[in-house]
């Protein structure tokens, strides 16, 4: 099965990004940095005579992505308790693509797929952050993909995460231990 890791950090080397590679190195997965590629907001047109207007920017290229791999891994630092803005932007265009010509098929083609999380905040994360994880369980509920699980790191300063050993190993089993 093969993997792929949707970076939602901003921060290059981050926390989140340190703390996916030990769930995911980099040589056992696609590797994608959202932070590098350009994605329109969403304009909410599903109720509009038009419909969602062809966008010219990366989304389609990272659905391609999503769509050819059987793993997906989310890894967002959380800011202000929720998913990173790349993530959140990157996912909110899923309404578009869902009603895309170019892609009929989205929703059964996520059907199925597993989903890891890898989530990293500053503010007592193991509690604050549960509902990031009750969002993308939802998300995934939506898709019936099956949310496996998911790791939470401590971190507030640039480097932190390598001192959090507990979330370390339990990145380190994230995937592996659930295959």
């Amino acid at each position: 099965m093969n993997t792929v890791v949707f970076h939602g950090s901003t921060r290059i080397n981050g926390n989140t990004e340190y703390l996916a590679h030990q769930a995911v190195p980099k040589e056992l997965a696609t590797h994608i940095y959202l932070r590098d590629y350009h994605i329109q907001p969403i304009v909410d047109e599903r109720h509009s005579e038009r419909g969602f207007p062809n966008i010219e920017d990366d989304h389609n290229h990272l659905i391609e992505q999503l769509l050819n791999h059987d793993i997906i891994v989310f890894a967002t630092p959380i800011y202000w308790y929720g998913m990173s803005g790349p993530m959140k932007r990157f996912i909110d265009r899923w309404s578009q693509t869902l009603r895309d010509p170019k892609y009929p098929d989205f929703r059964q083609a996520l059907k199925g797929k597993q989903v890891y999380l890898v989530l990293v905040g500053g503010d007592n994360p193991h509690i604050k952050g549960l509902p990031l994880v009750q969002q993308f369980r939802y998300i995934c509920q939506f898709f019936d993909m099956e949310l496996i699980d998911y790791v939470i790191g401590q971190a507030r300063k640039p480097g932190d995460i390598i001192a959090n050993e507990k979330a370390i190993r339990s990145a380190k089993h994230l995937i592996s231990d659930n295959l």
